[in-house]
């Protein structure tokens, strides 16, 4: 059973968490590729949804690999976000 202190400390906690998502403006100026991390906060989702999403093939952006990590493709981000069809890349 939660109390109510406990559900505060939960909010608060989401709060301090709370990062301001760039606008579609920030993004065209991002370098050619960003973590998925960057590019998860851009998108609104959380890392980890963002992480599982990309290894179960179902990401809604391009990822390539750089070294023992993967980054996201900027352009295809941008694409996603302002509307444009993925398949015309």
């Amino acid at each position: 059973m939660s109390t109510p202190k406990q559900a505060g400390s939960r909010r608060q906690r989401g709060a301090a968490n709370d990062v301001s998502a760039p606008t579609l403006s920030d993004i065209r100026k991002w370098p050619a590729t960003v973590s998925i991390d960057q590019a998860a906060t851009a998108l609104g989702c959380g890392r980890t949804y963002l992480y599982d999403a990309i290894r179960r093939g179902d990401a809604p952006v391009k990822t390539i690999p750089l070294g023992r990590f993967r980054v996201v493709i900027t352009a295809d981000l941008v694409r996603l976000l302002s509307g444009e069809d993925r398949e015309a890349s």
